[in-house]
Formats: structure tokens, sequence, C-alpha cells
């Protein structure tokens, strides 16, 4: 049986409006409800103009809900950014950074994410630290130290105190998407380790206790194996979970891997 607190998520981007976001996380936590939360950590991202109505109908006991962005300042003259603060005010607790597409698309830096990791520490929020490496990083044999890079800069001005409220997702930038492929278990084994070093080295014990999780072309299909893996925390999941039914499905099938 495979120890401590598993965590299954969803980014859901830019697929669902409000009312197919409701409808969803309605039925996702009335399938997920008897799944004990001490054991486990469920939590979806939706687009920015479904999350006041995600709040209204989520039991977020039982699904946390997180924003896909952020800006790093409270308030200011940042024309279309969204702050924590604004956030906050929704009930939102969790906010990813440095998704593949906001650094490959938007050009986001890392010293961008590390701002916004900051941000959402100093409103108590939970900062979801995206990182991975392209199919060139992977050809040059780089993976590591983009890994590497992405961490320490990302994480940077992080305490040992504030460590463990930090998520990590591991999402290789050729293996997502709808032309992903997924990593093959090995060389996700390799890399979650490779990061859980690099924590570990950044915050001592502390670094042991931030959960990472694989995301990447992550279905029904592999979800049992990745999740197995001694380094994997949990799985990140993209298409795979954006239909209630099968992500209850894939929840179940991990867990079963897992002996829970």
């Amino acid at each position: 049986m495979k120890a401590g607190k598993l965590y299954f998520g969803s980014n859901l981007k830019m697929y669902k409006g409000v009312a197919d976001t409701a409808a969803y996380l309605t039925e996702l936590q009335r399938l997920t409800a008897d799944l004990n939360r001490e054991g486990i950590e469920l939590f979806i991202l939706p687009s920015y103009t479904a999350l006041p109505e995600a709040a209204r109908v989520t039991d977020q006991s039982l699904v946390r809900l997180g924003a896909q962005n952020m800006g790093w300042e409270e308030e200011g003259q940042f024309t279309g950014e969204i702050s924590c603060r604004m956030l906050r005010e929704l009930g939102i607790g969790m906010v990813m950074a440095g998704h593949s597409e906001r650094r490959h698309v938007f050009r986001e830096t890392d010293e961008d994410e590390q701002r916004k990791v900051r941000c959402a520490l100093d409103h108590g929020m939970i900062p979801l630290l995206c990182v991975g490496e392209t199919a060139e990083d992977k050809r040059y044999g780089i993976s590591r130290e983009v890994l590497t890079m992405q961490l320490k800069i990302g994480l940077y001005g992080v305490s040992r105190e504030e460590a463990p409220r930090v998520r990590v997702a591991y999402e290789p930038v050729w293996s997502i998407g709808v032309n992903g492929t997924p990593a093959e278990p090995a060389y996700a084994e390799t890399m979650h380790a490779a990061i859980k070093e690099v924590l570990r080295g950044m915050f001592g014990e502390a670094g042991s206790r931030i959960p990472v999780l694989y995301g990447g072309s992550v279905n029904p299909g592999n979800a049992r194996e990745l999740i197995a893996l001694p380094s994997v925390d949990g799985l990140y999941v993209g298409r795979a979970a954006w239909q209630a039914d099968k992500f209850n499905i894939l929840i179940r099938d991990a867990l079963a891997a897992c002996g829970r």
C-alpha cells in the first residue's frame, strides 16, 4: 500500500463556460463524496468567468477550487489582470503558476512565476508551480538542469516554514495537449525523483512534504502505473478528467493501484 496523501486535479483551461463548469463540479463532488478526504485531495481549476458560480455550487471540503493564473500585485495599473485579493474575495485559495502555455505562449519567465508564488503565499493561498522541459531540452540531455532552474527561481524566497504549502506539478511540455505523448513511467519516476532531490536541497525535511504531481497525457490506460511510482504523489489530469464520471473512475482505479 502506498502511504501518504494522494492528489488529483485538473485544469479546465478555456473549455467550459459557467453552466458547464457548475454542472461538472456538482456531478464530480456527488460521485466522489464517499472518498475519504484525509487520504486524498481533489482540486479543479475553472476559467475565471466560471469561478464565482463554481464557488457557489462547490463544497471545497470535497473539491478545492483554484485559479489558472494570477497577477503578482494586490492592485494597480495592470489592465486585464486578476489579483490574489480578488480571488480571495471569491473564496479561492489555490492558484497555478508556470503552466507551459503561460511560459511558451504568453512568454512568462521563471521570475514572473516566482512573483506569483510569493504573492500567493503572502495572501494565504496555495501555489501550484508547474515545471517541465521541452522536447529540445530532453534531446540535449538537460532536462534535470531545466527543472532545477525552474524550481530554484520559481520558489526563490520561500521559507522552510512555507514550503509545505506549495504544490509542484511536473508537466513535460512535449507530453501535454492534444498531440502530447505520455512520459514513460521510468522517465517520469526519474524526473520526479530529481525534483524531490532539488526540493530537499532547498528546504531540507520540509521539501519532502511538498507534493509532486505528474501531468502530461494522463489517461485511464496509464494512471494506475503512474500513481504507483514511488516519487509520484498525485496526478494532474487533462482532458481525461473533463467528464466527471470518467474522472471519478480514473481516481478510483488509481487509488486501487495504491492499495486504497
